[in-house]
């Protein structure tokens, strides 16, 4: 995995990550941001994973279920967030691949081993997000700490 810092200005930072062939993608995702310290970002990536175990959360069984992916995939949309979680940054990002017959297969990103490459763009927000265990679901869920938007 590379990185570069492409800007930085008002507590915002926006870094290119890129992964190279059999790179762990969430593992080396979770370590990025370990280095650098981001405690809350967005991404976005495209490339391609030579395998992949993303998942379904079933809310009546309260559990995520494996959906693996054994083949060449082309990463059409990766989306997800980084926030901390016990001081420590926690990824939540999820996967839509496309197989070589144009059909796809999406869920949560799990594990996923790069082939042979993952382009990442992670934008940092200069107020970090916190995630807290769900007691409904038992999922840490973004909290805004008490801070409520409306329209």
């Amino acid at each position: 995995m590379r990185s570069t810092l492409l800007h930085d200005a008002d507590g915002l930072r926006t870094f290119a990550v890129v992964m190279d062939k059999d790179d762990e993608a969430a593992g080396e995702l979770l370590a990025f941001a370990r280095e650098r310290g981001i405690g809350g970002a967005s991404l976005t990536a495209i490339g391609a994973f030579r395998e992949a175990t993303l998942a379904y959360f079933d809310p009546d069984e309260a559990q995520y279920h494996d959906i693996p992916v054994s083949e060449q995939a082309e990463v059409l949309s990766l989306i997800g967030d980084i926030a901390a979680q016990d001081e420590a940054p926690a990824l939540h990002a999820h996967a839509v691949l496309g197989r070589r017959d144009g059909s796809t297969v999406g869920g949560h990103l799990k594990r996923a081993i790069v082939w042979p490459t993952l382009e990442v763009i992670v934008t940092e927000t200069p107020n970090h997000l916190r995630k807290q265990v769900d007691p409904e679901t038992g999922l840490a869920l973004i909290s805004l700490g008490g801070h409520v938007f409306r329209n």
